[in-house]
């Protein structure tokens, strides 16, 4: 159902304004105040933004956080009219067919709780909304609607009427930049904030200096002592907000956050220098207070900085598609994406996933777009028809003339969707979490038991004491260490061309005890075995017709087909169709060809009649033996193929023969990853993803193992070039090694916080002093983190590249 407003009576009255605050927004309602339902608002959209939600059931909003909304007054919206070109909304939207459209907004209002909460419940507000999701830390929200029922100008005037007006910038419209631009993203909040409080903390030192000298009869002593108390003021209420406002969303949903034990303590030292400056009895830690909250936000920016630096955002080096087919004067070549250029054709196989937008020039294009919409029906386009990134192509070969630049983060919602995510939590995950919790119960012990001793004896020393635990004792190192420490070993991987879907995934890889390989395009390198053809003798049209049809498969057997015969001019092709593990088939010049798999090799059928066999000699990856040596030592290895066993003796000299399985249809093999793991087996799948999908998806680790970067296979966990096969057990070392590093941390955590309480409880450590260590214990846990990762992955490729040359030398 379409929003509806509720009529109620509202009042306007000058003397209920007089301290009121916005009930939507919390600013200031000023002289005229409009009431409603016992709350103030500051203008009549605050107002009809609160009908809105009640309305719909939606005044859960207001209980989350407290004044949670943007100030609506003055703002028109109206003035969306340009968003009813087609063009604009054509350049604005990542994805429609017409029925669905899905777009994503930079909503720069974001900055609570209750903005997520809303703004994922959008659907309550109009029935046109099939899904919002929102990214906090970018701003974000990812809107899936109905277009027989939403237009996209309604869309942003709904956002705009209940404070969330998406940030649209015109100029950039030509490109992808509009969403992601870093200048659209900048937010200043928080920069004022740290500014405020520096302001504060320089000038309430300045003012101190009476006390600081000893002057204690002096005149100005009070009247410093108040102008502190006013420069305080802004330091609590905006720059220290955050603190008190996320402490009390964690009380009042039962749970211990950090920011509790942080914002006791920064209102322990206001009230205590208040009643100490206005009784006249001492001069309050008013300075410590404005240097306490200048340090937080100091450690925060360290923290966000560097988080920036070491981006582990998907970027167009590290994820997947890596590269796609450019055909370039009558010719393709395989080119990184990040190099795709407006006005490039690209051509895309069968399974293969179109990286950006784009009109089709050539072929017959069947899109599936699961991936972007979760609906399995194939899409028909015609020449010159639009087509959206994400979708993937599903028949002949299609040639697609871009029309945007990739957006890579686009592609990675699509790898990182909710469908294709494992749903086990890890145990390091786990240990994160009780961590944090039982760590905030521990410090809240120990500070109110330094308070209680030190109150009998010394107020002053019992209030620094207290304050002083409550800051040092802080847990960011420890919520740091596997961000930063695993995160920078997904950078690491990603440099020797080992790409993992997110942290998890090493988590993971250091608990496996089983692995098991796929045999073809796997631990064999298709593209260098030698191929043979034994059979008729073809005409120059029946080897074009059997190059046209393998030229439109990306399976490694097609592509050494389609080069095999490379001098044959590739026809157009029709009634294409290619089963999974089997082969392809389709019409050319006139003959149906049929390329499919038989016991010893790979035939091919003209009109039905078998002409003959393609012969692959296999060529086994260059430190295959080395790694299966190291791994039957550490772990069960199995081999699962579905070709014939005519390479059961040499796989036998390095497999036991019960490990050793041929003839596995894609079934066999999930179901045979699924009975390991009945059995208590952490299991490691290693495939070329082409019929390996549902074993690499129910593995604890499926690794996709490729020569193709074009490929692009949501369901697995990571993907490895090929010539890096070998490094595979220095990849695994390395994930065990960063675990190792994480609880190294931990430990640096507890000898730290150990060190610092046994000063802070005796009150010989002042809450400045506290403030400042707690950041640069969070430095340096991320140097320790971040550098010993870096370290042990130089030396551990220092060794790979030794034994190498080594290699060489003997041969």
């Amino acid at each position: 159902m379409p929003f509806t407003i509720a009529v109620n009576q509202t009042l306007k009255d000058a003397d209920h304004a007089t301290g009121s605050t916005c009930h939507h927004c919390g600013e200031d309602c000023g002289k005229v105040s409009i009431l409603l339902d016992d709350h103030h608002f500051c203008c009549e959209g605050c107002k009809m933004v609160y009908e809105i939600l009640h309305a719909n059931h939606l005044g859960e909003y207001y209980q989350i956080e407290n004044n949670p909304g943007t100030s609506l007054k003055g703002k028109e919206w109206g003035k969306y009219a340009w968003l009813d070109d087609p063009v604009i909304v054509e350049k604005l939207v990542d994805y429609t067919d017409g029925e669905t459209t899905k777009i994503t907004f930079l909503l720069p209002q974001i900055h609570c709780a209750s903005c997520i909460w809303l703004l994922e419940n959008l659907y309550k507000l109009n029935d046109g909304i099939i899904q919002s999701k929102v990214n906090f830390i970018k701003k974000e929200a990812y809107l899936t609607f109905e277009n027989s029922t939403l237009t996209l100008r309604k869309v942003v005037e709904l956002l705009a009427m209940i404070g969330y007006a998406p940030a649209i910038n015109l100029s950039n419209l030509d490109g992808l930049a509009s969403k992601g631009s870093d200048k659209s993203k900048i937010d200043r909040t928080f920069t004022y904030q740290l500014g405020v409080a520096g302001f504060a903390f320089g000038n309430i030192m300045l003012l101190s200096f009476p006390e600081y000298l000893g002057l204690e009869e002096s005149g100005f002593k009070i009247w410093f002592g108040y102008l502190n108390i006013l420069l305080a003021l802004p330091v609590i209420f905006y720059s220290g907000w955050g603190y008190f406002r996320s402490a009390w969303v964690g009380l009042r949903e039962k749970s211990l956050n950090i920011d509790v034990p942080i914002a006791l303590g920064i209102l322990t030292l206001f009230l205590r220098s208040v009643f100490e400056i206005l009784s006249h009895t001492g001069a309050g830690y008013l300075d410590s207070l404005a240097g306490l909250v200048f340090f937080l936000l100091i450690g925060k920016w360290f923290q966000q900085r560097t988080y920036h630096q070491l981006s582990f955002e998907r970027d167009y080096k590290s994820y997947f598609p890596i590269a796609a087919t450019v055909l370039k004067s009558g010719s393709e070549k395989s080119v990184a994406l990040n190099q795709l250029n407006v006005g490039d054709t690209v051509v895309i196989r069968n399974k293969e996933l179109i990286p950006a937008d784009g009109i089709l020039k050539k072929g017959n294009a069947n899109i599936d777009y699961s991936f972007v919409t979760g609906e399995s029906d194939l899409v028909k386009k015609n020449i010159n028809e639009k087509i959206f990134a994400g979708g993937r192509q599903e028949g002949t070969a299609i040639e697609i003339l871009l029309t945007k630049e990739v957006s890579q983060s686009y592609l990675t919602q699509l790898w990182n969707d909710a469908a294709f995510q494992k749903q086990e939590k890890t145990n390091t995950s786990k240990l994160s979490d009780k961590i944090g919790k039982r760590f905030t119960i521990t410090i809240l012990l120990v500070a109110f038991s330094t308070l209680f001793y030190w109150l009998s004896r010394d107020v002053g020393v019992a209030i620094n004491a207290f304050t002083a635990v409550l800051i040092i004792a802080c847990p960011c190192a420890i919520a740091l260490s596997i961000p930063f420490t695993l995160g920078n070993l997904i950078r690491l991987f990603a440099q020797d061309d080992l790409y993992l879907k997110n942290t998890p995934v090493i988590e993971h890889m250091s608990e496996i005890d089983t692995v098991v390989f796929d045999k073809t395009g796997t631990i064999t390198e298709v593209s260098k075995g030698e191929l043979r053809y034994i059979g008729v003798l073809l005409t120059n049209e029946e080897k074009s017709a059997i190059r046209s049809l393998a030229h439109q498969s990306s399976h490694p057997v097609s592509q050494q087909i389609d080069l095999f015969f490379e001098k044959y001019k590739i026809n157009e092709v029709g009634g294409f169709a290619e089963k999974t593990g089997q082969g392809t088939s389709g019409f050319s010049n006139n003959y149906f060809i049929e390329i499919f798999k038989v016991t010893n090799g790979t035939a091919v059928k003209i009109n039905g009649q078998e002409k003959g066999v393609f012969y692959v000699t296999n060529f086994y990856r260059n430190g295959l033996e080395d790694l299966i040596e190291k791994w039957k030592v550490k772990f069960d290895c199995y081999i699962l193929s579905g070709d014939n066993d005519s390479e059961k003796i040499y796989l036998e000299k390095y497999f036991s023969p019960d490990k050793i399985h041929f003839n596995q249809s894609p079934k066999d093999k999930l179901l045979f990853i699924k009975n390991l793991q009945e059995k208590g087996k952490k299991v490691l799948m290693i495939g070329d993803g082409l019929n390996d999908a549902g074993a690499l998806r129910q593995s604890n680790v499926g690794v996709v193992v490729t020569e193709n970067m074009n490929n692009f296979t949501p369901a697995s966990d990571a993907i490895l070039k090929g010539r890096n096969f070998s490094k595979l057990p220095t990849y695994l070392k390395l994930s065990k090694v960063g675990i190792r590093i994480v609880y190294a941390a931990y430990f640096l955590a507890l000898i730290y916080n150990v060190i610092g309480l046994s000063y802070a409880v005796q009150g010989l450590l002042s809450p400045v002093i506290a403030a400042i260590l707690m950041p640069l214990s969070s430095a340096t846990i991320v140097a320790f983190g971040v550098g010993m990762s870096s370290m042990l992955f130089a030396r551990e490729n220092s060794k790979v590249r030794y034994k190498h040359q080594l290699s060489i030398h003997e041969r």
